[in-house]
């Protein structure tokens, strides 16, 4: 009989990954708590642990708490009670609850969608390891799962292609168990992050290849469909793919129906014909991508779902906790080669300027001295000849300043988070000016002394907004303004086009003598920024086959050095100047 009395809470745990994490636990005689959004899943996978339980004798037990989201703070507050009633403490937190996300380049995904999977992502993990510290045992261990196809390594930034919400939210989180692991140690509590490769499972085969295989064909064409009937088809179909031949003619032959409502000169034969064909395609493409991958590692092996747990339950032991405390921990045994895109200097075209392009200027930043830096840039441009200069401030409590700074330029203070008020600010400027040629957007930094383990869900809901949501939402509608809402349903017209976005992310932090925990905190939103621009511009330039330039500049340095405006500001100008594709991605100025 095992006596073990320690304590596991594993998220998304129904199926996959977290199911066989949770197995592992529970073959070493842990009690297990599993949570999931479906009840089915979660009621299945009790039974399989009960039965490892039953098998191997022992005392531990298991609890489930069916229709938890991990980003919903009610409901997270409201099972860690729960947990507490019948449990007292946990040891161990396995943050990987997770969806895949659109599987779609970046102008392409909703703005809901965006948001839905940065939050699952980003915010449940916040949420699930914060509200967590309540019940969890001195020596805890807070264990998130990330993955490999967002992490940095020296000069370079994996993209991961048709997936900003699901990299950017990725990449936030490696800081994030960086930052926790600072923030905890008086606790005596660890934090550690693992970024496994490519896993075998059902969500990467029957999901994300075959989702990535049909915007890769949404994009460049499908003889026989329109580039929007591919993307209408493929929504319908996909989730059959792989399925029995009968279920297979069923389905093609109900969605060939409705293309001959679409298209009177096809017959139903002929327009199921072309379905199938088209999931043929889909398929092909989605194993040639899986082979390729496969190339990559060193045994062309995915890792197993056990593989992963392996690596999570040796995470979990006490010395190894200690030992990689604060550490991501690779786990995928990939070698993908990328291109260097982190610089210290810069490609332009001298000869190149602002005079009679169309500027806009956005900022999230409430820094009275950041603000009055961009109404210095403002100033110079204005002098530049310019066809217009725009600059939409942010709705806060620096409003009043806001409006008294900029009173003498075309400005507007204005919720920048709101979808709908940001699309109609461009269709304003797409229907005056004819579109926007560079977009200058500040994010602001945050206050790096306070403990992100004290935020409360205003402060953390905001810092998402800030430094996610909204710089996505701006790089977006400046991108379809620089070529067309066309583009849309006619990736075609994304060819060729031009002009610049670039994001001024938040500041290094400033000072002679920076402690472990502010440049940790400092990384948690630069480093949502580096995989989100860095996807963004493999998708606009190896798949769109565009000329738009977008460019993320990080100001500071690691000496503590305060930014030079100065620099800034001549920067900026020259790289809004620049009419073709020049390769500065991500720019660290003050380096």
């Amino acid at each position: 009989m095992n006596e073990i009395s320690k304590t596991v809470l594993v998220t998304g745990s129904g199926t996959g990954i977290g199911l066989a994490v949770a197995k592992k636990f529970a073959k070493a005689g842990y009690n297990i708590i599993i949570l999931g959004r479906r009840k089915e899943p979660l009621i299945e996978a009790a039974a399989i642990l009960n039965r490892i339980i039953s098998d191997n004798r022992l005392n531990s037990r298991v609890t489930y708490f069916p229709g938890v989201d991990v980003s919903d703070l009610d409901g997270l507050v409201t099972m860690y009670n729960e947990i507490k009633r019948e449990f007292g403490h946990i040891d161990v937190i396995v943050n990987n609850a997770g969806v895949s996300g659109p599987v779609k380049v970046f102008t392409n995904s909703s703005y809901k969608e965006f948001k839905d999977c940065v939050s699952i992502h980003l915010s449940g993990t916040f949420w699930t390891s914060i509200k967590g510290l309540d019940v969890l045992s001195k020596s805890g261990k807070i264990i998130t799962i990330s993955t490999f196809f967002t992490e940095e390594n020296k000069f370079d930034q994996r993209p991961y292609r048709f997936r900003t919400p699901y990299t950017a939210a990725q990449g936030a989180k490696n800081r994030l168990s960086e930052c926790f692991a600072w923030e905890l140690v008086q606790q005596e509590i660890h934090a550690i992050a693992t970024n496994p490769g490519p896993v075998h499972s059902d969500r990467i085969y029957k999901t994300v290849y075959p989702k990535a295989a049909a915007e890769f064909l949404r994009i460049g064409g499908f003889a026989g469909l329109t580039n929007k009937q591919v993307e209408e088809v493929t929504s319908s179909l996909l989730p059959y793919l792989g399925e029995d031949a009968e279920t297979i003619q069923s389905q093609t032959k109900e969605v060939a129906k409705g293309l001959v409502e679409q298209d009177p000169n096809l017959n139903v034969d002929e327009a199921q014909k072309l379905l199938k064909e088209l999931l043929q395609k889909i398929q092909e493409i989605a194993e040639k991508v899986q082979s390729n991958t496969k190339k990559m590692i060193v045994d062309n092996e995915f890792l197993s779902q056990d593989d992963v747990a392996h690596m999570v339950f040796t995470l979990s032991d006490e010395r190894n906790g200690k030992l990689l405390n604060g550490k991501v921990i690779p786990n995928d045994r990939v070698f993908y080669p990328v291109k260097p895109i982190i610089e210290r200097k810069l490609s332009y075209d001298p000869t190149k300027t602002l005079e009679n392009k169309v500027i806009l200027i956005t900022t999230t930043a409430t820094a009275d001295e950041q603000l009055r830096d961009i109404k210095e840039l403002a100033t110079a441009i204005g002098k530049l000849n310019t066809k217009q200069l725009i600059i939409l401030t942010d709705k806060n409590e620096h409003a009043e300043l806001s409006e008294k700074l900029f009173e003498d330029f075309h400005h507007h203070n204005l919720d920048l988070s709101n979808e709908d008020t940001v699309l109609k600010v461009f269709n304003t400027i797409n229907s005056r000016y004819g579109r926007v040629d560079t977009t200058f957007h500040f994010t602001g930094s945050y206050d790096y002394e306070s403990d992100f383990v004290s935020l409360s869900a205003d402060k953390w809901n905001r810092l998402v907004e800030q430094f996610i949501y909204i710089p996505h939402l701006i790089t977006r509608e400046s991108v379809l303004s620089m070529t067309s809402h066309e583009a849309l349903d006619n990736p075609k017209l994304f060819k060729n086009s031009k002009g610049n976005v670039i994001i001024i992310g938040p500041s290094a932090p400033i000072g002679k003598k920076i402690s472990g925990s502010v440049r940790a905190r400092s990384e948690v939103f630069r480093g949502a920024l580096r995989p989100y621009v860095t996807t963004v511009n493999q998708e606009l330039h190896d798949v769109l086959d565009s000329e738009i330039n977008m460019t993320l500049i990080l100001q500071g340095n690691v000496s503590g050095e305060a930014p030079n405006p100065d620099r800034l500001r001549e920067t900026l100008i020259k790289l809004g100047s620049q009419e073709e594709f020049r390769d500065n991605l991500i720019y660290y100025m003050d380096e």
